[in-house]
């Protein structure tokens, strides 16, 4: 299974952007900083972020803030964003099964129900977990730490 590592550089941002995003003008060089990615990487996100609604980007002066409560953003939606054909790459069969073997004819066939049902249900999971949800994770490891 895969979720690319953009989706988690994603919710890092975001998390990042609630937390400072009224106090301080949030940067794609001050995320960068922060997730350790490289700021290109960091503004493509960014981009795609904003495309989705997700954030407000102010044009000329910069800076990043949410564009709607953390409670409307799914993690299903954020992946989505990022990657939107995330759902048909979360399994992958192998490409080249013999075509001579019974089994190999038909793998792909009997492994697509059982696939799509996991698909499924991760999706639902995603669009069960908010924003909300992984700050407040965020907090309580803030708490825990202190």
């Amino acid at each position: 299974m895969h979720i690319s590592t953009k989706c988690s550089v994603a919710i890092h941002c975001l998390i990042f952007i609630y937390e400072y995003g009224e106090k301080q003008k949030v940067t794609s060089d001050l995320l960068s900083l922060s997730t350790g990615s490289n700021p290109v990487t960091i503004r493509n996100i960014i981009s795609l972020l904003r495309k989705d609604g997700i954030i407000a980007v102010k044009f000329g002066t910069g800076g990043a803030t949410l564009n709607c409560p953390p409670d409307e953003i799914t993690l299903y939606r954020i992946c989505k964003a990022i990657e939107p054909d995330f759902g048909s790459k979360l399994i992958g069969v192998h490409a080249l099964p013999s075509p001579l073997c019974p089994i190999g004819r038909n793998i792909h066939n009997v492994l697509a129900c059982s696939y799509q049902k996991i698909r499924n249900d991760l999706c639902e999971s995603l669009k069960n977990i908010t924003l909300e949800n992984v700050i407040s994770d965020y907090h309580n490891m803030q708490q825990k730490l202190q």
